[in-house]
């Protein structure tokens, strides 16, 4: 008789309890069962204590006869160390697509992250723009306006030749007219 250690399950609808038997193989998964060697409730933490309870002594004594462990059951009996962990093999992969439509799912993807990259730039030179329009102009101090000399500031856009031309004095900074608009708006 092929006998198995496995799991039965019990437990509500949705909240799965299992007791951890040695049963026949050829019998229901829920069917009749030889002996009871501990229980399993995947609801519990997976760092909980009480999460797989097994009588590790009943369960030596049955491999002892020949039973053999069901996947689960050598994973749990190898992390109470009773058995080496099982080799896990590698899955196939022939579910996956083929490689030329892999290219085109990449291309896709470079396509929708360059157009919600585009998206997104304009909405931050918005959010940029907007404090910029809300904030209030700001008071430039007369005083060092008029302290700077006369020599030091540059005519606003004029070419060399006409800069050179002119007296010194007559050169006004770039900023004064604006300073002078911004006086004219407050009264």
């Amino acid at each position: 008789m092929p006998v198995r250690i496995r799991l039965s399950r019990g437990g509500a609808k949705k909240r799965p309890f299992y007791r951890i038997v040695v049963a026949d193989s050829r019998r229901a998964r829920d069917g009749k069962f030889i002996d009871q060697i501990g229980t399993y409730n995947p609801m519990l933490p997976k760092d909980s204590a009480d999460r797989v309870k097994m009588d590790l002594d009943k369960a030596k004594e049955w491999i002892a006869k020949g039973a053999k462990p069901s996947d689960r059951i050598s994973i749990f009996l190898s992390n109470l160390g009773v058995m080496e962990k099982p080799v896990i093999t590698e899955k196939t992969k022939k579910h996956l697509p083929k490689k030329k439509a892999q290219e085109r799912l990449a291309a896709a993807k470079e396509k929708e992250e360059a157009a919600k990259a585009a998206a997104e730039e304009p909405k931050a030179e918005e959010a940029d723009a907007k404090p910029a329009e809300d904030a209030q102009p700001a008071e430039e101090p007369k005083a060092e306006a008029d302290a700077k000399p006369a020599e030091d500031a540059q005519p606003a856009e004029e070419p060399k030749a006409e800069a050179d031309a002119k007296p010194a004095e007559d050169a006004q900074p770039a900023e004064e007219p604006k300073a002078e608009e911004a006086e004219a708006k407050k009264e």
